[in-house]
């Protein structure tokens, strides 16, 4: 199967150069937005794109209120702002995922709460989370969720749409319900994917959508917070502005805030890139297709979106029959020039993060020892 899938992988990318995982397209209007930033000289934060980027992404999710931020990490750290968390807080969210997650969380002083994964949708477990809160968790008297080991408030949950593919978010929706909880969605790698016809990050409170070069679109850096409502990306807008009052010329700030504002130059880019969005997906579900076809009736598991959604497929990923097989995968993939990875190594096995609280995660370990995500970049079309 290995020598199988570079050949195929080479075959669909019509090369024998290196094919790393996932590479950024600009085959638009990116070099005429940006420069049309350059000859305006608003290239920093004050800028016609901003404006339009943040358009454009309210009217491709639905969301009512989009806000721009300097990247992914930052549009978390905003959104976990907004919806209440605040330092000695704790918040459920899942080993299996990108550092910027936990990051975000450790950035504010917040803890995470280790749960595990669904095997459906490789993202945060309604069972699994309804199990640990019933085990360790408790409503105070004001409706408060708490840690009843530590006293501390447990305060939002956080499922990230693992290589884009959603989550079980009516279920997870039902657990913040019953223990008054937030429900935050990472949403960093999921643009373009919908649950039930609705776009990821608008059916929480808020929503983080990254635009790294290695996103599906991207800005160079660059992230997007999602508003529950206009009014809550007005403040939103506010608080990642430096929270400064509007005024002709005075400098007055009415509350601690973030720099976290985009840039023009980023902004014009995400504009071009928008157009291009929807050919994107387009192309990354024809190669989806193709590799489930080529695992059909192998050893090999594809990952496919859950019944529920529609994915963006943004990194492909296939389940190994075993480790020894997934490393050798691993092994003889990069050595022949075609790059392949596992899975993040989980949060707990980071020195950071090993004493975080944890259920037992029984699901995201056998999916970190199985688990190889493939070269995935939108394809060309026939």
């Amino acid at each position: 199967m290995n020598k199988k899938l570079t050949r195929f992988v080479r075959d669909i990318y019509r090369t024998d150069d290196f094919i790393p995982l996932h590479t950024p397209v600009f085959a638009g209007n990116e070099k005429q937005y940006v420069l049309d930033t350059i000859d305006s000289t608003f290239v920093s934060s004050v800028g016609k794109y901003v404006d339009d980027f943040e358009r454009r992404m309210e009217q491709f999710t639905g969301s009512p209120k989009a806000v721009a931020t300097v990247n992914g990490t930052a549009a978390l750290h905003a959104a976990l702002y907004m919806a209440g968390v605040r330092a000695g807080d704790c918040v459920i969210t899942q080993a299996l995922t990108f550092v910027a997650t936990c990051n975000a969380l450790h950035h504010m002083g917040a803890k995470p709460v280790f749960v595990d994964v669904s095997r459906i949708s490789l993202s945060l477990c309604p069972q699994a989370t309804e199990s640990w809160l019933s085990e360790y968790a408790r409503l105070d008297g004001e409706g408060i969720c708490r840690h009843v080991p530590s006293g501390q408030i447990i305060r939002a949950v956080v499922p990230m749409h693992t290589f884009g593919h959603p989550a079980e978010l009516d279920e997870l929706i039902a657990v913040c319900r019953r223990w008054n909880l937030v429900l935050v969605e990472d949403a960093a790698e999921s643009l373009g994917s919908y649950y039930k016809g609705r776009h990821t990050g608008t059916l929480g409170e808020y929503g983080a959508i990254s635009f790294n070069g290695n996103k599906i679109i991207t800005t160079g850096g660059g992230g997007m917070v999602l508003c529950h409502s206009e009014e809550a990306g007005r403040r939103t807008k506010h608080v990642t502005t430096t929270a400064k009052q509007p005024h002709p010329y005075e400098f007055f700030h009415d509350e601690p805030g973030f720099n976290y504002r985009l840039p023009n130059l980023n902004a014009a880019l995400g504009c071009a890139q928008m157009e291009s969005l929807p050919l994107f997906l387009e192309q990354k579900r024809k190669l989806a297709e193709c590799y489930a076809q080529l695992f059909a009736g192998s050893d090999y598991q594809f990952v496919t979106e859950p019944a529920y959604a529609k994915s963006n497929y943004w990194l492909n990923a296939v389940i190994c029959p075993d480790t020894t097989t997934r490393d050798a995968l691993l092994k003889e993939s990069n050595t022949a020039g075609v790059m392949t990875r596992p899975i993040w190594k989980l949060m707990h096995r980071l020195p950071m993060f090993a004493e975080a609280l944890r259920a037992p995660l029984p699901i995201s370990e056998w999916v970190e020892a199985h688990l190889v995500n493939l070269p995935s970049s939108p394809i060309a079309q026939e």
